[in-house]
């Protein structure tokens, strides 16, 4: 996992959308202002650094070093929040948490194993929160959904990259979050869909796509600027104004214990 997102960090800390305003406040609610946090995944701190001026602490933890430095780049100034390098497998070696947050991490993960062990670590009243795209046809699950992405499919095509190797247990089994916390000891299950606007020019898109573990600049190598060159010119000749809008739902799954 180290280096699965190999030179995306940059492009993923300014180009990956934010879960917005909406839904850290509802996480703050649920965990409560003096609540300790893990962060599992944190990646450049999406969650973790906004999350932190909401509650007590934050335990921000990923495999990947190049995250975490971009997240105490950006975090400057938060003093509430340890970064630690680490993954799923190293849960009984983390200091003591309270609740626990994973964004678009917990689709790597071994969910079921994770969720079992979660369930002997966190005290009663603790609750597994995940934060990423609501059920419903949205990037990058269905490459279809907005209307860029035919034109970056094509091209990731055409450079051998392929999106079903960015997520195993999810895309291998088609089994949603939902169904896996429902079947956990955590099983009582709330969802809240938080939707925005956003607008992308080619700059954005390019950049976002440079964010994804399948094509990371680590992925592409030396044919990276091949890559950047070829999408910008694709997408600019499918859409010659340049600029996209897009309607982004955030859905934030609170599960608990019944």
């Amino acid at each position: 996992m180290e280096d699965l997102f190999g030179g995306a960090a940059p492009y993923y800390a300014r180009y990956r959308p934010s879960y917005g305003q909406a839904a850290m406040e509802h996480l703050a609610e649920t965990f409560g202002e003096n609540s300790s946090v893990l962060d599992l995944g944190c990646g450049p701190g999406t969650i973790a650094i906004p999350l932190a001026r909401r509650v007590r602490a934050v335990l921000a933890v990923d495999p990947a070093r190049e995250m975490l430095a971009e997240g105490r780049r950006l975090a400057e100034g938060v003093a509430n929040i340890a970064w630690l390098q680490g993954d799923s497998t190293v849960l009984r070696a983390l200091p003591p948490f309270e609740q626990v947050v994973m964004g678009r991490s917990f689709h790597w993960m071994d969910r079921r194993s994770v969720l079992a062990e979660l369930d002997e670590l966190l005290p009663a009243g603790g609750a597994v929160a995940l934060v990423g795209p609501a059920r419903q046809r949205g990037e990058p699950w269905q490459p279809d959904a907005q209307p860029w992405q035919p034109v970056e499919r094509r091209v990731c095509e055409e450079f051998g990259l392929d999106i079903r190797t960015a997520a195993d247990s999810f895309h291998a089994t088609g089994e949603h979050h939902h169904d896996v916390l429902a079947a956990s000891p955590f099983g009582r299950v709330e969802s809240r869909v938080f939707t925005r606007r956003l607008a992308w020019d080619v700059d954005g898109l390019v950049g976002l796509q440079l964010s994804y573990s399948y094509s990371s600049p680590a992925r592409l190598g030396d044919r990276l600027p091949a890559f950047v060159e070829t999408l910008r010119r694709a997408l600019l000749a499918d859409n010659p104004a340049g600029r996209w809008e897009q309607e982004l739902a955030s859905e934030v799954l609170v599960a608990r214990r019944p």
